[in-house]
């Protein structure tokens, strides 16, 4: 996701190997310059921030650490900027969210994104309200997202926008709802049409968070617009789509600075799990390749249910994991987004993330030849994978629509990851996670079924 910024700072800090040499200093700074504007960063950003870096070396002494230390504290002074950080609920519930910004920037799929985090992470009670009644198919699309997270719609295209947001607050008070996400009308272009029902959209939802939502592969194009959709409008926050699909990442470097408002989440994929909070000290952390554990931890700890996972460790020092476990260990993991964004967050595992790409466990062809498997199988087989003699192995081939050497290789896989889980969950497991870990990363091998 900030692939080539963090190449960029990486290269930049490996060219200082001694202490007060200014020259190699002078060739960090310059290198790391043009890679910031090729990454996309404004150049008033980049200058600031190159100026700033040079200076607070020096006066801390020219080495490695001190340089690491500047870049960080003023990657982190860039990036935050007053205002709310993540998502902030008000003091007295609903909170009101407007979703605005340009047709074709990913606001109705991001309404759909903020609605899943709120009601999977904060397990808040969420109202979704279609209000963008220009495209078509807005309404349409919105109705399937809420029907796929399970979260209530408010729609009717025989409405006003207006009159829609109005029935939709009274409904979100009646109802006891935590938060009521606005989906607003886009254009393809800022006009006067789309900037007066905005306005009069904004006066009957009085909102307490209006986002703007802005395409990342636009560039400094989402900056301009956010800037006007400021000026016109007010915003109190960005959220930035389709970050997966722009490896520069400089526009996000740049954008909570020029703007004047902070940038509060950044979509990372095409899923709904697919949406992080964007909280500067954190992101700074990866754009370092330092991982980010704490995010890590509350993605995980707000899905994976405590107790299941202790039924689970004890089952895998048992060496009793099924076929069960394992489809819902699947299901679990598709709920915390994409596995590229979860290895960024794991300190020094970046290029795993790479080698990982944009791995899919819905559409990957390996895990669909596992389902099949499962599914042919009977439930005594999924919970006990011993009673799968040759002529059971055969029927499920046939069912699945694999040949017996398929269906022997991932049998046999299955064995073999059970018994590597079993192994890890003892004594000197960590340790040996870590050095299996450090062997992929320095060339001892890639990541499974990643062609290296």
């Amino acid at each position: 996701m900030f692939d080539t910024l963090t190449d960029s700072f990486k290269n930049a800090i490996g060219k200082i190997r001694f202490h007060d040499d200014e020259k190699a200093l002078k060739k960090a700074t310059s290198e790391l310059k043009k890679s910031l504007l090729k990454a996309d960063v404004h150049h008033k950003v980049v200058k600031e921030l190159i100026t700033t870096v040079e200076r607070e070396t020096k006066k801390s002494g020219i080495g490695k650490d001190n340089f690491l230390r500047a870049l960080q504290s003023e990657l982190t002074q860039i990036l935050t900027v007053e205002g709310n950080q993540g998502f902030v609920f008000a003091s007295k519930p609903p909170t009101v969210v407007l979703m605005i910004g340009l047709q074709g920037s990913g606001k109705t799929t991001t309404t759909g994104k903020l609605a899943y985090f709120l009601k999977e992470q904060k397990k808040k009670k969420v109202l979704v309200v279609a209000a963008d009644l220009q495209r078509l198919a807005a309404v349409e699309q919105l109705r399937q997202i809420c029907s796929h997270i399970e979260v209530e719609l408010v729609a009717d295209e025989n409405a006003s926008p207006v009159e829609i947001v109005k029935r939709a607050l009274t409904k979100a008070e009646n109802e006891l709802y935590d938060v009521v996400l606005i989906d607003t009308a886009g254009r393809l272009a800022i006009d006067e049409e789309l900037m007066d029902e905005l306005d009069s959209v904004k006066k009957a939802a009085n909102p307490d968070e209006l986002f703007y939502v802005a395409d990342a592969m636009t560039g400094q194009d989402a900056v301009r617009t956010a800037q006007t959709f400021k000026e016109k409008i007010g915003i109190s926050g960005v959220i930035l789509t389709k970050f997966d699909g722009d490896s520069k990442g400089g526009v996000a470097l740049g954008l909570a600075q020029q703007v004047g408002v902070p940038l509060r989440f950044i979509g990372a994929g095409e899923k709904m799990p697919d949406i992080e909070q964007f909280l500067p000290d954190r992101i700074v952390s990866r754009l370092m390749g330092a991982g980010d554990i704490e995010s890590l931890a509350e993605k995980t700890g707000a899905v994976i249910d405590e107790k299941q996972a202790k039924r689970l460790t004890q089952k895998i020092k048992k060496g009793q994991f099924n076929f069960n476990d394992f489809v819902e260990q699947m299901e679990q993991m598709k709920k915390l987004g994409s596995m590229k964004s979860l290895l960024s967050m794991i300190p020094g595992m970046g290029n795993m993330a790479k080698q990982i790409g944009d791995m899919d466990l819905d559409n990957s062809e390996e895990v669909n030849r596992i389902k099949a498997l499962i599914s042919s199988m009977t439930p005594k087989e999924r919970e006990n994978p011993d009673l799968l003699t040759n002529s059971r192995k055969r029927r499920i081939s046939k069912g699945a629509g694999l040949d017996q050497q398929q269906v022997n290789r991932i049998l046999k896989q299955f064995k073999n990851a059970a018994k590597m889980a079993k192994k890890l969950s003892g004594k000197g497991g960590m340790k040996q996670m870590q050095d299996m870990m450090s062997q992929m990363q320095g060339g001892g091998g890639s990541f499974p079924g990643v062609p290296r």
